[in-house]
């Protein structure tokens, strides 16, 4: 029998077709390329099936061949001169690399370049026509993706992350591998049975009714032939035909079981329609009431600005909450990250424990609000700064903690990224613990390691760039009848 080889590389990026900011290959380049013997040691949010990959080679007994990874932090449309450039190296790098039996790849899911509104597909499209159809190709997506039927189509095994926020990225990823190599060995014959269910919404599953679904779909794996079962959730600021979310089932030759749960579950999902999403509050409300709790909480209460998140493409550089705080007199208050590399660089250049007048924030586009100036105190400057994410590090660029005169904490940062872990705050010289609010961009991701700490949470949305009423934006390419932008949709199964 012939030695088993298997390729794996990764490409990432959630992109804001809503967004103004273009995503060039600068962007990548300074955010995440790592080229083969590159690749750190630990695991990475965009790559964990490669990490997983990589990691078992030698337990599994087989030759790993590695590609590339890329990854952007989610933003508008990527060029396509940046998404050709990356998916061309990782083909080549494949090309060379036959004959392999099966290929693995980290893909986010919702990247969409220049005149290419699937680059995912387009992707899988070449890997197949390389590899031919007997080499067994298997994929990792975020379950923010547009899942589409030609992605179904080219690829053997597909999984999806199913904790949002993502901390089972790892868990997922040890899952497709375990598939994949079955496949090889002939031990299973996956078939795949996808249900559309019409819908645009957020879906957080740290809480109910997600979290009662989430734990149903992974008590029936492993049962009746079922291998696998995803929820694409789906990326509500991506306007393509395949927005909106689907279920996937992947049975064992099991087609007919794999449509029936599929249409169940796609129908059990159909019936929380407005049940999922969190709460939200103007910044005024929310701070009215964060300020009423906080008065008798003994830990922090954590506010969400999730219109201004930069996990789902915003600048990260909204100074609504800020000037609030500010203008009320409100000490013991800190907000993080804003996004402004020049004024980065200012505050290094004044130094640790420096006291000067700052201009900050407020610059990318009409949702980023006024520019803040503010007389500062510099807490920390450090270089190649980072949090931490379900244990893993975040890169967060050049980053400084200041301190207003008015007795408010701002985390500043050069590489743009939204709030995940609490170290974001105490790694720039701010201890989260002893702030009575804490005010952070993000929408759902900060709440793994925030809630633990905080008395409570609150969700604000503003005049972001990022609508939690997805009939404000001016959708043109998805598909139609879909809820909420229409208050008849029918779910359907698609493969």
């Amino acid at each position: 029998m012939q030695p088993l080889r298997l390729f794996a590389a990764g490409l990432n990026h959630e992109t804001n077709t809503f967004s103004p900011m273009v995503t060039s290959w600068r962007c990548f380049e300074a955010a995440l390329a790592w080229r083969p013997g590159a690749h750190p040691a630990e695991p990475n949010l965009n790559t964990s099936a490669f990490w997983v990959a990589r990691r078992r080679a030698a337990v599994d007994g087989y030759t790993f061949v590695p590609g590339s990874c890329f990854w952007a932090p989610p933003g508008g449309t990527v060029t396509r001169d940046a998404y050709e450039r990356m998916r061309d190296e990782i083909l080549a790098q494949l090309r060379a690399a036959l004959p392999v039996q099966a290929v693995v790849l980290a893909l986010h899911g919702a990247m969409v370049a220049d005149g290419i509104d699937d680059c995912e597909a387009d992707l899988l499209t070449e890997v197949r026509r390389l590899v031919g159809p007997q080499t067994v190709i298997g994929v990792e997506l975020d379950p923010h993706c547009h899942l589409s039927v030609r992605r179904c189509e080219l690829a053997d095994v597909i999984v999806l992350m199913k904790e949002y926020p993502h901390t089972d990225y790892v868990e997922r990823g040890e899952e497709l591998l375990d598939l994949v190599l079955a496949r090889v060995a002939g031990r299973i014959k996956p078939r795949v049975s996808l249900y559309d269910c019409r819908m645009v919404a957020s879906f957080p599953t740290d809480r109910q009714p997600m979290r009662g679904l989430v734990d149903r779909i992974r008590a029936l794996e492993g049962r009746d032939g079922v291998l696998s079962i995803s929820i694409a959730h789906g990326f509500p600021s991506g306007d393509v035909a395949d927005s909106g979310a689907r279920v996937l089932v992947v049975t064992d030759d099991a087609k007919t079981r794999g449509d029936a749960l599929a249409r169940e579950i796609g129908q059990a999902l159909i019936a929380l329609r407005g049940r999922t999403a969190p709460s939200y509050l103007v910044p005024a409300g929310a701070l009215d009431e964060a300020l009423h709790i906080a008065a008798t909480a003994t830990r922090p209460v954590t506010i969400a600005d999730t219109s201004d998140n930069p996990g789902g493409g915003a600048p990260s550089d909204n100074t609504d909450f800020l000037h609030l705080l500010m203008q009320r007199g409100v000490r013991g208050a800190s907000v993080g990250p804003i996004w402004d590399p020049g004024a980065v660089q200012l505050a290094f250049d004044a130094g640790p424990g420096a006291r000067l007048r700052l201009r900050f924030g407020g610059k990318v586009c009409w949702a980023s609000g006024q520019p803040v100036d503010a007389e500062v105190e510099v807490l920390a400057c450090v270089r190649n700064a980072r949090q931490t994410f379900a244990g893993a590090p975040v890169p967060m660029g050049d980053a400084v903690g200041l301190r207003t005169t008015e007795g408010v904490g701002v985390v500043l940062i050069s590489g743009r990224c939204q709030a995940m872990g609490t170290d974001l705050f105490s790694n720039l010289g701010i201890d989260p613990m002893r702030e009575r609010l804490l005010v952070v961009k993000s929408n759902q991701h900060f709440n793994a390691a925030f809630a633990p700490i905080s008395d409570a949470v609150l969700f604000a949305t503003g005049r972001g760039l990022l609508a939690t009423d997805y009939r404000q934006y001016p959708w043109k390419k998805i598909q139609r009848p879909i809820w909420p932008l229409d208050e008849t949709a029918e779910g359907r199964l698609l493969v």
